[in-house]
């Protein structure tokens, strides 16, 4: 009696141990990042990566699939400079992928970033008076989307 009460327990923890192994986090996710370091629009161009990473723990059915401080990667395409008249820079990351346990998912969504412009300077006419440049600071979170399900580990 006893031998099939430890072996019905050991099916019982299996089956435990198997349902929590195949919760997935859905496609479509909206997970927050937040960049590792400040993003300037100083001295950067279309094209170039930007680090990012995972702003809170993304959990489906209280699984935790993607820690905090995962990984993220992003391109930059589109930038515009600081010109005269008050026109701040502005520029647009697209996030291409988030990296779990070592293996990268496909991201998806994008996020402008703007420098507040010089209104007084445009309103005087001045064409010594530019904008400020676009950056985003380390902290500052903005949504993206995951593009594939993630499978728990």
């Amino acid at each position: 009696m006893r031998m099939m009460f430890a072996a019905a327990l050991a099916v019982v923890s299996a089956s435990a141990v198997a349902q929590q192994a195949v919760v997935t986090l859905p496609m479509d996710t909206i997970i927050q990042v937040t960049p590792v370091t400040e993003i300037t629009s100083i001295d950067m161009k279309v094209g170039d990566s930007q680090m990012l990473q995972v702003a809170a723990d993304v959990a489906e059915n209280g699984v935790v699939i993607i820690p905090r401080g995962s990984p993220v990667k992003a391109t930059i395409t589109y930038r515009t400079g600081k010109g005269i008249g008050g026109k701040s820079a502005k520029f647009e990351l697209t996030f291409n992928t988030v990296t779990v346990h070592g293996k990268a998912y496909a991201l998806k969504g994008k996020h402008r970033q703007e420098g507040r412009g010089n209104t007084v300077g445009a309103l005087l006419g001045s064409m010594f008076i530019t904008g400020k440049s676009a950056v985003m600071v380390s902290g500052q979170a903005v949504p993206a989307f995951t593009a594939e399900a993630i499978p728990s580990v």
